[in-house]
């Protein structure tokens, strides 16, 4: 997620363990969260708060709790429709692959500083880039790095995800501190959607919950253009506006258009 003004952790968030031999993790990971640590949970939805960070077997999971909450949210990169992309997403005919500039013997290093659930960072390493990932959300970046985790240890994908770097950071002060220039720079803002919206992704509506909407993604696109060798890529919803830097007019050099999202483009030199 994008910068916003971070105050303490939601008080309705706390982390539980699905069983007792996963107990000793979720302690610690409650301890590093600055989170309350519950027991150990059969049924997560049972948890007597709003959100639960749940350790099970298959990984580190957010879930919404109540009779009626949606399934969980947690990064996977092995199976489900990640994996369905990474075997039949089209490859570099993708639009991604052609806003960041990939093409024959080209692959560019990219900066994504909104990783989220790092999905569009996995397409990128999966085409060869490698990929660093900045998330300041203390429970995002967690589920990331427990996917992150899980996917190194896996023979089908472990070699991909050794292209991802994760960071825990602000994305501003990183951009602003860092010495070796990124080509690209990948900035997917959290767009306000309404909550009664029914495209809106679970993970998304969770996501707004714990992190607010990208309040300042102006002032992080700016510093991007700043920092960037090569480009910078936007990634918005299909008829969102451009956004915006205070006191400039600097626009996006050209756009590439999906269905659903459009990919805004500032060039500021060919990439080598």
């Amino acid at each position: 997620m994008t910068e916003k003004n971070v105050g303490s952790v939601n008080s309705q968030i706390a982390v539980a363990a699905a069983h007792s031999a996963l107990q000793k993790g979720a302690q610690q990971l409650a301890t590093e969260l600055e989170l309350k640590y519950l027991k150990v949970l059969a049924d997560p939805k049972k948890a007597p708060v709003e959100l639960l960070l749940y350790l099970s077997d298959a990984g580190l999971q957010l879930q919404q709790t109540g009779k009626k909450a949606p399934g969980p949210v947690w990064v996977d990169f092995v199976s489900g429709a990640v994996a369905h992309r990474r075997k039949f997403g089209g490859g570099t005919g993708q639009l991604i692959a052609k806003a960041v500039g990939i093409k024959s013997g080209v692959r560019p290093s990219v900066l994504d500083v909104t990783a989220g659930l790092g999905k569009d960072a996995f397409v990128l390493a999966t085409l060869g880039c490698k990929v660093a990932m900045l998330e300041r959300s203390p429970i995002v970046h967690a589920l990331l790095n427990d996917g992150l985790q899980r996917a190194l240890i896996n023979l089908e994908v472990m070699d991909i995800v050794e292209n991802m770097q994760l960071h825990f950071a602000d994305s501003i002060r990183y951009m602003q501190d860092c010495v070796e220039k990124p080509q690209v720079i990948y900035v997917d803002p959290m767009f306000p959607h309404s909550k009664k919206s029914a495209s809106v992704k679970k993970e998304m509506l969770v996501f707004r919950d714990i992190v607010g909407a990208d309040v300042d993604a102006g002032n992080l696109l700016g510093v991007a253009l700043e920092t960037a060798q090569a480009r910078v890529v936007v990634k918005r919803p299909r008829k969102a506006p451009i956004i915006e830097i205070a006191g400039s007019s600097v626009t996006p050099g050209y756009a590439l258009e999906g269905k659903s999202s459009r990919y805004d483009i500032y060039p500021l030199k060919k990439i080598q």
